[in-house]
């Protein structure tokens, strides 16, 4: 029996290092998964379309996909628009069995991605004890979502930080200069920003503008194509194959 086809559907971006870095996200899956098909589609924005991709995969005869929201949190795109996208799909393709997977987080693979990103932007083991560390994420209108990364930011407080904040671009408060400024007047010496987003784009470009008005001492760099971040996508793919096999032999 094939494997199913893992359909990466991400937001899209105006910004073109946006799907840049999604592509090489998704070829670094295969790389990791040889011989696994591995498309990719934007909900807005950027070409190909869902529908798009996978009607084309109809057409080619593939039976099975694992739609995957590139997403960190289960906000409206995950609960909404990408439920919705799928729906459609699945009426005008009635011989394509489409399921869709999780999003990313939490994950214990999305925290080690961030300590990837922070260690490559200078921070060492040694300088935790004495730096604040701010969660900076794209930020929604959804209380689970937001429930997410202040439960995020209270585990990396237990790794060894003197303190850690949640901030976000939009939506929700405080924003990432306020975390800064508030860390110092905590007594942070020194303060780093890790943003909590895949790709570059509009609002990982505010978080770092954020980080620099208020004089964060370290900016990481967005999650991007890491390695830690391909096998989630793969572990995320596994987990909703398991159940496809599950439910067809209940």
């Amino acid at each position: 029996m094939s494997h199913p086809v893992l359909l990466v559907i991400a937001h899209g971006s105006r910004d073109p290092r946006h799907a840049a870095t999604v592509h090489a996200l998704t070829q670094r899956v295969r790389a990791e998964r040889p011989g696994l098909r591995v498309e990719t589609a934007f909900l807005e924005f950027n070409a190909p379309s869902v529908p798009r991709v996978l009607e084309r995969l109809a057409a080619e005869g593939a039976d099975e996909v694992i739609a995957l929201p590139l997403l960190l949190t289960r906000a409206f795109h995950a609960k909404t628009d990408i439920p919705s996208v799928l729906r459609e799909a699945r009426a005008r393709l009635p011989r394509l069995h489409i399921r869709q997977a999780d999003v990313l987080g939490p994950s214990p693979l999305l925290n080690a991605t961030l300590g990837r990103r922070l260690r490559e932007a200078g921070v060492r083991p040694g300088d935790l004890p004495r730096t604040g560390l701010v969660l900076a994420s794209a930020g929604s209108s959804d209380p689970e979502a937001i429930a997410v990364i202040a439960e995020i930011a209270r585990e990396l407080r237990h790794t060894g930080w003197c303190a850690v904040r949640p901030a976000f671009a939009s939506a929700s408060l405080p924003r990432t200069e306020d975390a800064v400024r508030a860390l110092r007047a905590e007594g942070a010496e020194r303060v780093a920003v890790a943003p909590y987003v895949i790709a570059p784009g509009r609002l990982p470009d505010r978080i770092a503008a954020g980080a620099e008005a208020a004089g964060a001492d370290v900016l990481a760099d967005v999650l991007g194509p890491a390695p830690e971040l391909a096998r989630l996508l793969l572990e995320r793919y596994d987990e909703a194959r398991a159940l496809v096999g599950a439910s067809l032999s209940a």
